[in-house]
């Protein structure tokens, strides 16, 4: 049985993917300091560390668990946060990143699947749908960061022969995301409509995304996990635009119908209008996103109308 160890396993997107390996018969470590991630969200079938993995302690536990494969979402995601503290965000998502990869190369890693992002690495793009050939121009030290520790996974195959898969996801959203953070306009209007709350857009909502829903995105990881393709770097996405003031529309019809909305200022840093081509992960990953928005709305609300009451 091959072992994955899963950085950030406990949080949104990490502990969904968790829950995939396992139930396709993976054996799971997870590394998490706990900071986003949730104790609940955590496999009760995997085996869990608590840690930062900028901690020098992480050679430990790969010595100790002799993984066969990484999966790394450990991350500062938060592109406002990346622009009031850049420096932040290189520690964690850049140096946290190269203490990860240090570990892989001294313990022979066969391959890491990083969670890169498709959002913030194009810029404001120059066609739509962005593929993967897209030039890259970061608005944030969020996108920045997240492009740089691209470039070390193919120094460090390169060098040290590292295999490794970064998949640029677009706006991932559905059960278990953070609706007190401020990523994630899905989970933030669904917790504010089901309290009874006004919902704040930021801007005039016509700014569009990409909206891919997270059991779809755990798929790619284990996809990316078995298969051994031409590539390195795929987008994964619905290949959908969808405007901010669609989702509050209809996510208005299935939990508060008297809902309101007010709109506040448009964020500096955040990109207008993206939405990502993903034929690459459909051809060499057989990969693409089955599941619709409305169907995944609805799986989402249902989600946290059993578990999110307490968040």
């Amino acid at each position: 049985m091959d072992k994955v160890l899963v950085t950030g396993g406990a949080g949104f997107i990490g502990s969904n993917v968790v829950d995939l390996l396992i139930e396709n018969n993976y054996e799971v470590v997870i590394v998490d300091d706990l900071s986003h991630g949730k104790p609940e969200n955590i496999n009760s079938e995997a085996k869990f560390h608590k840690l930062d993995i900028r901690d020098p302690k992480l050679d430990e536990i790969f010595r100790e668990e002799t993984p066969d494969f990484v999966v790394h979402h450990a991350a500062q995601i938060d592109v406002r946060k990346s622009l009031v503290d850049p420096e932040l965000d290189a520690r964690i998502n850049i140096l946290g990143s190269l203490n990860l990869l240090d570990c892989c190369k001294n313990h022979s890693i066969e391959k890491i699947v990083y969670a890169s992002t498709g959002g913030a690495i194009y810029g404001e793009p120059q066609y739509l749908p962005a593929d993967e050939a897209h030039p890259q121009d970061p608005l944030s030290p969020y996108g920045a960061s997240k492009l740089a520790v691209e470039k070390y996974l193919h120094i460090y195959k390169n060098l040290h022969g590292l295999d490794y898969i970064a998949l640029r996801y677009a706006n991932v959203y559905g059960p278990r995301q953070d609706p007190l953070g401020e990523a994630g306009v899905v989970a933030i209007f669904t917790r504010k409509m089901m309290g009874g709350e006004n919902v704040v857009i930021n801007g005039d909502g016509e700014q569009t995304r990409d909206f891919v829903f997270v059991g779809d995105v755990t798929r790619s990881n284990l996809l990316s996990l078995k298969k051994k393709p031409c590539g390195n770097i795929f987008n994964i996405g619905s290949g959908i635009k969808t405007t901010v003031n669609d989702i509050y529309e209809r996510l208005r019809q299935i939990t508060n119908p008297s809902a309101e909305v007010t709109y506040g200022k448009e964020i500096e840093g955040e990109v207008r209008n993206i939405y990502l081509e993903c034929k690459l992960a459909e051809k060499e990953l057989g990969w693409r996103s089955k599941t619709g928005l409305d169907e995944g709305l609805k799986r989402t609300v249902e989600w946290f109308r059993e578990y999110g009451k307490s968040e």
